[in-house]
């Protein structure tokens, strides 16, 4: 099972644009990336910039309305995740528990849907997006 491993900086919503994390905190997390990878389970990581650099795209009526960050509403944002592939959702936890995160830091387990979670009919609609992928 794949799972993603979502962190949540609590106050990274009002960062300001090239706000970058310190370098204590990063050597901490380069170790415990190099941990889900020497365990072989570690498919991906990415950090993110702040929401201050980004932009929301929402729709109504089928139109697009593009809305530049940081996003005033927002109380939680994504900081960066980890995609690993783990037996059960209780190892994912356990991993997302060995994280050198810092008291206000909160990292979501979701479990990625596989095609064989969906019923036939979805299936066969989304037969194709395989080859999607790869490309």
């Amino acid at each position: 099972m794949r799972f993603m491993l979502l962190m949540i900086p609590k106050g990274y919503e009002s960062a300001a644009p090239g706000t970058m994390p310190e370098t204590d905190a990063v050597d901490a997390m380069m170790d415990y990336n190099r941990k889900l990878q020497d365990a072989g389970i570690l498919l991906g990581c990415e950090g993110l910039h702040p929401p201050s650099m980004g932009a929301r795209v929402s729709f109504n009526s089928g139109k697009a309305l593009v809305t530049d960050g940081p996003f005033t509403e927002t109380k939680e944002v994504l900081g960066g995740f980890w995609m690993i592939q783990v037996p059960s959702k209780a190892e994912a936890i356990r991993w997302a528990s060995l994280c050198p995160a810092s008291d206000n830091e909160v990292i979501e387990v979701r479990q990625v849907q596989e095609m064989e979670d969906f019923s036939e009919d979805i299936q066969q609609i989304a037969a194709d997006f395989v080859t999607m992928q790869s490309s």
